[in-house]
């Protein structure tokens, strides 16, 4: 176990070395120059002012002078000069082009919004599709079994940014049943808190239940044929405990794997959810930052950030599905 646990933290540390250079390529190496929105924000930009904040920055340096400075303001402050001198506290993810803020402050700010709707969206498509799922296992083949794979699969067809859409046009806007849908921080009023992300919550949730509802159905029926299920049945155990003891409790594992992944990729992915609920998020934020002229250290951020999640997602997946299944650190 120990070995695996080892094997696993070095890759997702290779991963994520291999990630942030990538992204100091794409957004500070590529082929426009990052001073260029910044030289367009102060005005008239000339060729003499852009070749000075090209300088301030950095940007003829070499590029291992310059990944070095990058990543080492990760872990130490550092003073970063585009016309003026700004102090960067450690991580620093640098300063914003538009507020001239430090880009971790601001990101620390917006991500209890992002989590928030994911944390309440992930909990009901995982209980909601596991509940349906279980449902249509137990009734294979009839009407509700049907009934509900059909469904499933029509709600699939439809792209979420269109339900997200209709939701709050109707619901929110037209009808006035949940009208509040910004985010209000859980530490000053819960309730608002709630009130708040509920429609999207909701949206969320029915959207993304229809593939765990499928899943585990199939995982279901396959489990259900496995030797110590029908021992079980033989030895005549209810229909219940079969249920919630042997198949269920089988099929959930994979279910989690994937569960861990879905919230990691959630979590890096509201952005519609965000724009159209007008939610003040991680997502929202990247998107504004890309409105030219473009903002490259808050969207360099929020990719990097974005990666980092998903990599420490798989890796608490990898060793949680080692815990729960010892085939995995045996093999």
């Amino acid at each position: 176990m120990f070995g695996y646990i080892v094997r696993r933290l070095i890759s997702a540390f290779l991963v994520v070395v291999l990630t942030s250079m990538m992204v100091f390529l794409l957004f500070f190496k590529g082929p426009s120059n990052p001073a260029q929105p910044l030289c367009d924000l102060n005005g008239k930009c000339t060729p003499e002012k852009l070749e000075l904040l090209t300088e301030q920055l950095g940007l003829n340096d070499s590029v291992v002078h310059q990944y070095a400075i990058f990543v080492g303001g990760l872990f130490h402050d550092r003073e970063i000069d585009f016309g003026a001198t700004y102090h960067c506290d450690a991580p620093c993810l640098g300063i914003s082009f538009r507020s001239r803020q430090e880009v971790t402050t601001e990101l620390v700010q917006k991500f209890p919004a992002t989590l928030s709707i994911a944390i309440g969206g992930s909990m009901i498509y995982l209980t909601l599709g596991v509940l349906l799922g279980t449902i249509a296992a137990r009734k294979r083949g009839t009407v509700t079994d049907k009934g509900l794979v059909s469904f499933s699969v029509f709600v699939s067809a439809i792209p979420y940014y269109v339900i997200a859409l209709m939701a709050w046009i109707y619901i929110s806007l037209q009808w006035k049943l949940i009208e509040d849908t910004s985010y209000h921080p859980f530490t000053q009023d819960p309730v608002a808190w709630a009130s708040g992300l509920l429609l999207p919550w909701l949206v969320i949730g029915i959207t993304s239940s229809t593939a765990y509802a499928r899943y585990t159905r199939g995982q279901m029926i396959e489990t259900q044929g496995e030797d110590y299920v029908r021992t079980a049945v033989a030895k005549g155990a209810s229909e219940r405990r079969v249920v919630t003891r042997h198949t269920l409790r089988a099929a959930i594992v994979p279910i989690i794997t994937i569960f861990g992944l879905d919230f990691a990729f959630l979590l890096t992915g509201t952005i519609f959810t965000e724009v159209i609920f007008q939610i003040d998020g991680i997502g929202r934020w990247g998107i504004q930052a890309l409105r030219s002229p473009v903002d490259f250290p808050v969207v360099s951020a929020t990719v990097l950030v974005g990666a980092v999640i998903i990599v420490l997602a798989n890796l608490i997946v990898d060793l949680l599905y080692a815990v729960i299944d010892p085939r995995v650190r045996l093999a």
